[in-house]
């Protein structure tokens, strides 16, 4: 079950992989009107990386400790594999909505436009969404305290510190189209926050 849990992160991970290279490729074309990167932005999605990529690999390598290790259950692993799938629509829909807007870092793109259709029309932050989902799924599917919740606390810490960040960016880009925006459409869950 365990072999099963760890070839299925696999598969989310690499097929999260091909969806992201194209957007990253894109966006080194495209000309940065304003740019907020900080050196904790850049951290924080280092810290990511570990979390999410990095420790997994670390536990199948038997180099992050066993007594944190927990029993795996095909519940779980259903759970894991189910979260994984939305994780994985939500990402691909969001880029595929964002178009050229999109950037890994706090920037502005020359001509960047706000988005509020597609699945912007429900969430503000449906790309944070979708790796809160990855998170969840990660701790789902793998099973050991710390690298199965390491990508979860990782996302959380990121998003804690960009989202405020990245909406004031926007809203000074915006101004009251973007306050429009946000009367109308919460954050990360529709409907509730």
């Amino acid at each position: 079950m365990i072999r099963i849990s760890f070839i299925a992160w696999g598969v989310m991970l690499l097929v999260w992989c091909a969806m992201r290279y194209p957007a990253m490729r894109r966006a080194r074309r495209q000309k940065t009107r304003v740019d907020n990167r900080t050196t904790l932005d850049i951290s924080l999605l280092t810290l990511c990386v570990f979390g999410l990529v990095v420790m997994p690999i670390a536990w199948r390598l038997d180099l992050v400790p066993d007594f944190a290790d927990r029993t795996q259950s095909i519940g779980i692993l259903l759970a894991g594999v189910v979260t994984g799938v939305v994780f994985l629509w939500l990402f691909r829909r969001s880029h595929k909505d964002l178009g050229r807007n999109w950037s890994v870092t706090l920037e502005v793109r020359e001509g960047h436009q706000l988005v509020t259709g597609g699945v912007y029309a429900y969430v503000r932050h449906p790309m944070y969404a979708s790796f809160l989902l990855w998170g969840l799924a990660q701790a789902f599917l793998i099973p050991n305290w710390i690298a199965g919740l390491a990508g979860l606390a990782a996302v959380v810490a990121l998003y804690a510190v960009r989202q405020s960040r990245e909406e004031a960016m926007m809203r000074q880009t915006f101004g009251a189209e973007y306050d429009a925006y946000c009367a109308r459409t919460k954050r990360l869950v529709p409907g509730v926050f």
